[in-house]
């Protein structure tokens, strides 16, 4: 009997626990989704060069931002069906490059950036359901 409690206990404070994360990145979500599509649709400036960058930089910006996106998309849905969350972020990669090059502000699409968009999106859901695996 004693057993049975203990194991309804611990799935309810899972529960509890991943559902108050849910609510955290629901908020969070909107957020850096928007300031994200600000950031990828913004005018292109010069780069000037430092000594932290080097050729393929922005492949690794475009795959590191789409990770935390994809985080935070299935953190804030944690019940998505994977389709639907791999379909959502696909589409706003796709969207992303064609305005890109569509509205002519020094932007460019390129098919890498979409590439390097959904490994990032896959790594951060996977990250995700790795930790949550891990530690829930």
């Amino acid at each position: 009997m004693g057993q049975i409690s203990l194991s309804y206990f611990l799935q309810m404070t899972t529960k509890l626990s991943l559902d108050k994360i849910s609510k955290i990145f629901s908020k969070i979500l909107p957020i850096y989704w928007a300031f994200l599509t600000y950031m990828l649709l913004k005018p292109g400036e010069e780069n000037h060069e430092y000594w932290f960058m080097f050729s393929g930089i922005d492949k690794i910006l475009h795959l590191s931002i789409f990770a935390a996106l994809g985080f935070s998309f299935i953190a804030a849905f944690p019940k998505i069906k994977f389709s639907y969350f791999f379909q959502i972020i696909l589409i706003y990669a796709f969207l992303t490059e064609i305005l890109q090059e569509e509205m002519g502000l020094g932007r460019s699409m390129e098919t890498l950036d979409i590439v390097a968009d959904t490994i990032g999106c896959l790594l951060g859901y996977y990250i995700y359901k790795l930790l949550v695996k891990r530690f829930f």
